[in-house]
């Protein structure tokens, strides 16, 4: 007789138990090994020591909710790593007051829309530079078409809007998209909370809502994580309703959490054509990348986006980002990457790579500088 065949069997409860620890160390060995490896992806990314430029900026905030805080504070950052001054303003102060005690080089403001007409004005009757960063083109043109054109330059994140904007009358305007903040978007170890097979952070759009109830079928069986706004549209809300944080806008720090525990993360932008929130009555098309692009890929973890007219000029398809072009593919590119770690590790590894050398904060704001100071000095 087997030695084996003495072993006592175990009870279902403790077959359970020894299952789920196994299950469990699979799970911290795979976390463990994808975290290795973004971080030796990371350490061999050479630094970038520039200069600070020997400049002065008055940065305006955006002056609203969420999510506009957590992008100041990105802008803020890489302004005072780019600049030997940074002055931070709010949309309510007397800014023009506070330029002429502090003669910056630039005054840079985010979003605009509650920034006074009249302040912007007397900062250019004074002869300071002015700049503003628009953060939601092309959805909310009707409002910036009347902003756009009080300042000396123009940044937008839409590539469509730098036409339009110069057809205003704009004589300085240059496309720069937003990017990823590493301090709050990088690979990192989450708890069994924040984990999924797949997930979706975002609004309820109506393109949204349509995607993910045909995706049921793939969604059936496997953890699921939906957060945002209108999410209660879904004919199969009550079946995902377990699986969605409805109304719930989140920080940037539990966000990338929840980025970092999934396997892999939709990004679908939003369509020109909802009117549920849009100020775009002349249909500008959209082509950019959204911010989300650049904050998933960030975090080391497998993107599902669609496919966006400039999207390649950022992320070379299906290598550094996986790209569906319909919903057949992103069905079929779904089941590939949850089965196939090693494919979903290799694509979320590059996306990171190139996310961390070319597509930070920092990374935009020497660009925003450049454009505004060509060849400037530093310190």
């Amino acid at each position: 007789m087997h030695n084996d065949d003495m072993a006592p069997s175990l009870s279902p409860e403790a077959a359970a138990k020894a299952a789920g620890r196994e299950a469990g160390m699979r799970k911290g060995r795979g976390d463990g090994y994808r975290i290795g490896m973004m971080q030796g992806g990371l350490a061999a990314i050479p630094p970038i020591e520039l200069p600070r430029r020997a400049l002065r900026v008055i940065y305006v905030t955006a002056g609203i909710g969420v999510p506009y805080p957590a992008l100041d504070a990105a802008v803020i950052e890489a302004l005072r790593a780019n600049v030997s001054d940074t002055v931070v303003a709010s949309p309510s102060d007397d800014v023009a007051a506070l330029a002429t005690r502090e003669r910056p080089d630039l005054v840079l403001a985010l979003n605009g829309t509650v920034f006074p007409a009249g302040q912007v004005e007397q900062l250019r009757r004074q002869g300071i530079r002015t700049a503003i960063w628009f953060t939601d083109d092309p959805y909310y043109t009707d409002w910036t078409s009347a902003i756009a054109t009080r300042y000396d330059y123009v940044f937008t994140l839409e590539l469509s809007c730098v036409a339009y904007y110069a057809s205003l009358g704009c004589t300085r305007v240059c496309y720069l998209p937003f990017g990823a903040e590493p301090s709050l978007f990088h690979p990192r170890h989450v708890g069994q909370e924040y984990q999924s097979d797949i997930c979706f952070i975002g609004t309820g759009f109506w393109n949204r809502i349509d995607l993910i109830d045909r995706l049921m079928p793939h969604l059936r069986g496997r953890k699921v994580v939906i957060a945002g706004w209108w999410w209660d549209r879904l004919k199969h809300f009550k079946e995902l309703e377990g699986s969605i944080r409805l109304g719930d806008w989140m920080s940037p720090e539990e966000t990338a959490s929840y980025y970092n525990g999934a396997k892999v993360v939709i990004n679908l932008h939003r369509s020109i054509d909802d009117d549920t929130i849009n100020a775009n009555q002349i249909k500008l098309p959209a082509h950019s990348p959204n911010p989300r692009t650049f904050e998933i890929a960030a975090c080391g973890t497998l993107q599902l986006s669609d496919q966006r007219h400039d999207l390649g000029n950022w992320y070379r398809a299906d290598e550094e980002i996986a790209i569906f072009a319909s919903f057949e593919e992103l069905a079929v590119k779904l089941e590939h990457y949850l089965s196939d770690e090693e494919a979903r590790r290799r694509v979320a590894l590059r996306g990171l790579l190139r996310t961390r050398r070319d597509h930070t904060y920092d990374t935009r704001l020497r660009a925003l500088l450049e454009h505004v100071f060509p060849g400037g000095g530093g310190i």
